[in-house]
């Protein structure tokens, strides 16, 4: 019985999470109300804070939880979130490994675009908010600055600033692809995704 309860609640738990994911992208975050998630949860106000103290807080779990699943990004002492895998990746150096990371990073946008846009939009309005999608972003710096230095490669003072030329090369392809008419086929683009980040850590 304690099992059932368990699955039922983490099934509402995650009812609230896809409510409110669907609703902060179609409604945005500024007129998206918690009775609003709850309504489309199938559940009521009540519920909802039994789960979250704020709509806020739904934000970050969002953030904490779904992106960082979907990125394979794990708690760090150092950085809040590390993805082993991207840290191996910038270690390793080679083409091939670059080129994987990008394609499975590519892979896994559907998932990641909606709640990154979301966030922003959200931190826009709400001061608790205000530096979330930027926090984690520094999180993924982070990541390419530790494979630079397990690597030895580069300046100390080079490696965080290539991590953040690199990030936002990506974040801002991420960002518009599908909406640009920048001519290429999605594999052209993987590969000069991949060729950038090539020349600018190798």
């Amino acid at each position: 019985m304690a099992n059932l309860r368990e699955a039922q609640k983490q099934m509402t738990r995650r009812l609230l999470l896809d409510a409110g994911v669907e609703l902060f992208t179609t409604k945005g975050y500024a007129a998206t109300t918690v009775d609003d998630i709850a309504t489309a949860a199938g559940t009521t106000r009540v519920t909802f804070y039994a789960y979250f103290p704020s709509r806020s807080d739904l934000m970050k779990a969002l953030i904490d939880e779904r992106l960082n699943d979907a990125l394979q990004r794990v708690r760090s002492p150092e950085h809040g979130s590390t993805a082993l895998d991207l840290v191996a990746t910038v270690t390793a150096g080679t083409p091939e490994a670059i080129r994987a990371w990008i394609q499975r990073t590519v892979d896994n946008w559907p998932a990641v675009r909606p709640i990154i846009r979301v966030g922003r939009d959200a931190a826009a309005v709400d001061p608790d908010l205000a530096d979330l999608v930027e926090r984690w972003m520094e999180e993924a710096i982070s990541d390419v600055e530790d494979g630079l230095t397990s690597a030895g490669r580069f300046e100390p003072h080079q490696r965080r600033f290539r991590g953040v030329l690199a990030m936002a090369e990506l974040d801002y392809v991420s960002q518009h692809w599908g909406g640009a008419d920048w001519k290429l086929t999605p594999e052209q683009m993987v590969d000069e995704l991949s060729a950038g980040w090539e020349r600018l850590l190798t």
